[in-house]
């Protein structure tokens, strides 16, 4: 999963990190290689804390969203894959039937995101059941 990293830093060597996508998920780092390794760490650990609390993950927001929020004007961006799958418990095969052109926009959106058609399906029906 694809998490975005807003690196903050007085001196230019020390970073400090939050993942605005996960609330109170923050870390920091004595170089900016180090900050996103600790950031993939700390992404990891909140993330099994939200697991066995029963929480679900947060959804990604967009990386404008975020830039657009003034409590974190002046960071530097970055996004790192943190495989927390694990968490979501194991994945099961379904089938389903879904018109062709219909699938064929699904397809061209997800490959758009970057996302497979699997991650966009589950994305978008835990984004209409947090909706509902």
């Amino acid at each position: 999963m694809r998490f975005t990293l807003a690196l903050h830093s007085d001196d230019g060597v020390h970073y400090g990190v939050t993942v605005p996508d996960l609330p109170g998920c923050y870390s920091a780092g004595d170089t900016l290689d180090d900050a996103i390794q600790q950031a993939r760490e700390a992404i990891d650990a909140h993330c099994e804390l939200l697991a066995e609390e029963g929480a679900d993950l947060p959804p990604a927001q967009a990386l404008a969203l975020h830039q657009a929020d003034p409590t974190l004007s002046g960071a530097v961006w970055a996004v790192v894959d943190v495989p927390v799958d694990r968490y979501l418990g194991p994945a099961e095969k379904i089938n389903i039937t879904v018109p062709g052109r219909v699938l064929a926009r699904i397809d061209a959106h997800a490959k758009r995101q970057g996302e497979s058609r699997s991650g966009f399906m589950v994305r978008a029906a835990q984004q209409a059941m947090r909706s509902s």
